[in-house]
Order: structure tokens, then sequence, then C-alpha cells
């Protein structure tokens, strides 16, 4: 069995019971889309690219489901575990304080870690500006910033984020 199927069966059992805040729709809904996204990205080794794809379908559960990272690392391997902690926001401090923290951190995180984290934005962005559209303005904000330190990911995939953002900016959602 391959890391990430074994990866998306673990994420839709941790996930079981979580609902997207705005639909009402099965958290692994959103993991399948980030998931898709990040398999559309090329690249040369099929190890990493498995990688990559079981992290998309982790990249929540250590900051939604209490998933201990050693767990992980146990049964996905250290790799998969350094990437859902490199896109775990665990900060602490008020919302402007986690989210500088946050940009920080993926700044730093490899080209294969912030793809994910463009397609979580991505996956992300279409429901809040639709459905919460007085939080859709900060969001916007945050993603327009964190999207400026994201420098290794792929840009294919930022160009995508990029002129969503400019969409949904304009109000034209996506």
């Amino acid at each position: 069995m391959s890391i990430a199927f074994e990866a998306m069966v673990f994420a839709r059992d941790v996930h079981s019971t979580q609902v997207r805040k705005y639909t009402g729709n099965p958290y692994s809904d959103h993991l399948a889309e980030v998931a898709g996204i990040v398999s559309t990205v090329a690249i040369n080794s099929m190890q990493m690219q498995a990688v990559m794809i079981a992290t998309a379908w982790l990249h929540d559960c250590i900051e939604d489901q209490d998933v201990v990272p050693a767990d992980l690392a146990r049964r996905f391997g250290p790799d998969v575990q350094a990437g859902v902690l490199a896109l775990s926001d665990l900060e602490i401090g008020n919302r402007a304080e986690r989210k500088a923290a946050s940009r920080k951190r993926l700044a730093a995180a490899p080209w294969w870690v912030q793809n994910i984290k463009v397609a979580d934005l991505i996956s992300n962005t279409s429901s809040i500006v639709k459905h919460d559209p007085k939080f859709a303005a900060v969001y916007l904000e945050e993603k327009r910033l964190l999207l400026d330190v994201l420098t290794n990911a792929n840009e294919q995939l930022l160009e995508v984020a990029r002129k969503q953002l400019a969409a949904a900016q304009a109000g034209g959602g996506e």
C-alpha cells in the first residue's frame, strides 16, 4: 500500500467527525482537494511525490485532531512528520502575532511544503469569500502576505493562488 493511500485512509478516519465551517461538508473533502491540487505538480521523484501527497492529506491532523507528531513519524516516516509540523499553526499570541510567526515558519519551509500551503490557500479561499465576506477581507490580506513569502513554491500553483486572490479582492469571487 502506498504512503499516500495510507495517509488518505488515516486522515479520513481521524477527521471523520469534522465538517467544513461554512458548508457542513465532510472535512475530508478539503483534504482531498489539497492532495489533488499538489498531485498536479510534476516532480522528478515518485517517492517525494508520495510524501507530498501524504503530507497534504495529513496537513491539519495535528492542529485540528491532536494527532501526536511521533505517531506520524512511526506511521508515515520523518519526512511526512516534518512536513505536517511545518504546516501546523501552533503559534501563540494574538492573530497578528500568530500569522507573522506562521509566515516566518512557512518562508523557511522546503518547496514541497510550500506547495501544500499554496494548495491549502487555493482550497480555502473560495469558501471563505463566498460564505464570510467580512472575514474574507482579513483573510485575503493574510493570504497576500503569505504568498509573498512562499518563494520556493511551484510557480504555476502560485499563479493560480494569486489570480484567485486578485479576483476575490476585485469582488469577482474566484
